[in-house]
């Protein structure tokens, strides 16, 4: 009965989830979508020697490494602090409190989102500039400028996410024997100490599981976000990945070749999931199955 019950989200991850994934033979193909799949001329790896060739292609995949690794550092460094932050706070009612706080943009989109970040940070009446103005600070084009693109980009979706990345640690801190931090007072040591000698200790197998498993995403700088935030006077260091292929592929209809550095990407997180994977059990003897 188990197998019956199961059955329908196996027929759905089957149908869109593999049935699409016989597409990417167009990636092989000079596609054109009146003579179909089966009538589109065969061109080999003619698109990928043109992905490595195209001027744009690897300062979009840098862009993509650059963006996606500054999230993923302060995507692990950020919740941990805050869990260790809020296990410091006596009133329950306001760690509770904090705590759901934080953890409600996790269900905010990004088209939402989007739509407000550009209105506080608008060079025109924006809140974050008329701020900076009555400091004395000069206007600055945060999304028109692509070193601050990168930082709003990392901020905002840090800030977005990492209460929800605080639940994993949070677990991993309680789970934490009370006699250690009993023993540890008795033998005079303060919060700061306690934190030092027992808690970050005891926390850095799931460190080290989260930040391992994140390098598997490392090529996912997430599309919703910078698409709803992104314009062309931010292209040269805002644009990544998937962002690329959207244009490439859909706007420009080159969709072989947005086809290709499409499986490009898949390929390299694959192997990315799979290194990750064996160190995170080589780390801290994590495993699935």
């Amino acid at each position: 009965m188990l197998h019956v019950l199961l059955l329908p989200a196996v027929i759905i991850a089957l149908i869109y989830g593999y049935t699409p994934m016989l597409g990417i033979v167009i990636a092989f193909q000079e596609y054109e979508p009146w003579l179909g799949i089966r009538n589109s001329p065969w061109v080999g790896l003619e698109h990928f020697e043109y992905l490595f060739n195209y001027p744009d292609s690897l300062q979009v995949i840098k862009n993509t490494l650059i963006i996606s690794g500054m999230k993923i550092v302060f995507q692990l460094i950020v919740p941990v602090l805050f869990a260790l932050l809020l296990t410091e706070i006596a009133k329950s009612w306001f760690k509770r409190a904090a705590q759901t706080l934080v953890y409600l943009p996790h269900f905010l989109s990004w088209v939402i989102l989007g739509g407000i970040f550009v209105d506080i940070l608008s060079i025109r009446g924006g809140l974050l500039n008329r701020f900076l103005a009555v400091l004395g600070i000069d206007p600055i084009f945060f999304l028109a400028n692509g070193d601050w693109f990168r930082i709003v980009l990392v901020v905002s979706d840090v800030w977005k996410e990492f209460g929800f990345s605080t639940i994993i640690f949070l677990a991993a801190i309680v789970s934490i024997d009370p006699s250690l931090y009993e023993a540890a007072e008795i033998d005079g040591a303060n919060r700061w100490k306690q934190v030092l000698h027992i808690s970050l200790p005891s926390i850095l197998p799931i460190i080290i599981v989260v930040g391992t498993l994140s390098l598997g995403r490392v090529l996912d700088a997430g599309f919703d976000q910078v698409f709803n935030l992104y314009n062309p006077l931010v292209y040269e260091k805002g644009d990544i990945i998937d962002t690329f292929v959207y244009r490439i592929g859909l706007l420009d209809a080159q969709f072989s070749f947005a086809t290709a550095v499409g499986l490009f990407k898949s390929i390299v997180g694959f192997i990315l999931i799979v290194i990750s994977y064996r160190l995170a059990y080589k780390l801290a003897n994590y495993r699935i199955f």
